[in-house]
């Protein structure tokens, strides 16, 4: 199914708050009617999409029983780069193409990857609250030793995911003398050299990153049985998906000290709600959460913003790109 670029096209952007005022979005070459909302519930979603051609959607959940009701809709726009909160079956089956955006993350995320690491491996948020409280002039002399200190350099980073934001990452690590690892798939041992088994990188790593998308393999891919497997009580990173590490068993692995921290930006359900176990952790001197900012650098929201707008303009234009799923 293709959209015509000579009527007047009905865009819906479902969570525009999702993107910061401060980021444009391009003007899109073609007769059309954007409608802006800057959030929309599950209540919501039916009736704003029912007469849309083109919908943009974040965070927003496009399940197939809502897009039923869409019956001129062509094309989902995702503005972001993982696709689980749209049914791409049910998308398949009704001829409705879905993009994302790619690589625009590339140096963000994995300089929020290790903005995480450096702060856990030095202890920069237990001694930044020591201070506030008086542990120094306690110590009645120039420094005290409450929390650990480790350099990187020497150290073994495994890295889980090995998209563009992995490799990132892995370069980062090499630059600072890390041995790097790149996991094999969980059950996969015919990967070829390049890659270590998933439970040889979890026994060897000092530090562990995930940059694995969310899907059904993945889910939980980190839980009680793989945090026995940490013999050398590594930093858990996880600045992809909330899912791919079961919280509580988290919860669980750094109160009884089989990791030395965590730091994460993503967790199953956000914003964090009051039952997430992880509330149990959050004052924690080894354990950060930001609030899935990772990608969010000025830089590049404006890249997401301009290649979102541009992905749909190519789709009309009879140029369809980062195309997820289509008819």
């Amino acid at each position: 199914m293709t959209l015509s670029s000579t009527s007047t096209l009905q865009v819906v952007f479902l969570d525009r708050s999702t993107i910061p005022p401060s980021t444009r979005l391009k003007e899109l070459p073609f007769k059309h009617e954007l409608k802006l909302y800057e959030s929309t519930t599950p209540s919501e979603v039916v009736e704003r999409i029912r007469d849309a051609d083109v919908v943009i959607t974040n965070k927003v959940k496009l399940p197939g029983d809502v897009l039923a009701s869409a019956k001129n809709l062509k094309l989902i726009a995702i503005a972001a780069t993982g696709s689980d909160n749209v049914d791409l079956k049910a998308c398949r089956d009704k001829g409705i193409a879905v993009c994302n955006i790619r690589n625009y993350a590339v140096n963000t995320v994995p300089e929020h990857t290790f903005a995480l690491i450096f702060a856990l491996r030095r202890s920069l948020v237990a001694y930044r609250s020591a201070v506030q409280v008086g542990r120094w002039q306690e110590s009645g002399q120039f420094c005290f030793f409450d929390y650990p200190i480790s350099d990187l350099a020497g150290s073994t980073l495994g890295v889980i995911g090995d998209g563009a934001l992995g490799k990132a990452t892995a370069a980062i690590g090499k630059s600072l003398g890390m041995n790097v690892l790149f996991s094999a798939f969980k059950g996969r041992s015919d990967m070829g050299a390049l890659y270590t088994p998933f439970e040889q990188v979890l026994e060897q790593s000092d530090i562990i990153t995930l940059h694995c998308p969310l899907v059904a393999e993945t889910r939980d891919l980190i839980s009680d049985a793989e945090f026995a497997l940490m013999k050398r009580r590594p930093l858990l990173i996880n600045t992809a998906r909330g899912g791919l590490v079961n919280e509580a068993a988290l919860v669980r692995a750094l109160k009884s000290d089989k990791i030395s921290g965590a730091g994460f930006d993503v967790v199953t359900e956000e914003p964090l709600p009051s039952s997430n176990p992880l509330n149990e952790i959050l004052n924690h001197p080894a354990f950060i959460l930001t609030p899935h900012v990772a990608w969010a650098s000025k830089e590049a929201l404006q890249t997401l913003a301009d290649q979102l707008m541009d992905n749909i303009a190519a789709y009309v234009q009879g140029s369809p790109r980062n195309i997820v799923s289509a008819a």
